[in-house]
């Protein structure tokens, strides 16, 4: 099952245990948030319509608050010695989609294992 998801003028295609970058939301790390849907699909069904679509709820949970990469925007014209370089770092909130409908992402049983023979080497 997936969604399509419209969230700073952008769309998405996510599924649960997507990490995806989005444009900055208003909220800490650590909470959840709830993304409009515009599409859903499950196997042969597909709803299409985004007023019937937005009643699938699209859950996801906030890792980071970051910037990108710098964007250089320069701009120049030709024999009048004008050449102008500016830069910008856009704010990004990077999440995890935890839920989408009835589908619940669960975390690997390898990512456990892993969890837990750190634990033990931390606490030696």
């Amino acid at each position: 099952m997936y969604a399509v998801v419209k969230t700073g003028g952008k769309q998405y295609r996510v599924a649960p245990g997507d990490v995806i970058a989005i444009e900055k939301l208003p909220v800490e790390i650590g909470d959840e948030v709830e993304l409009p849907v515009i599409f859903v699909a499950d196997g042969d069904k597909i709803e299409a319509d985004p007023e019937k679509a937005a009643s699938t709820k699209v859950i996801a949970k906030v890792l980071d608050q970051f910037k990108d990469k710098k964007q250089l925007v320069f701009k120049f014209k030709k024999r009048k010695g004008y050449k102008k370089l500016r830069g910008h770092r856009q704010q990004l909130t990077r999440v995890r989609v935890i839920q989408v409908g009835d589908e619940k992402w669960t975390k690997p049983a390898k990512a456990d294992k892993v969890e837990q023979a750190d634990e033990a080497a931390s606490e030696e």
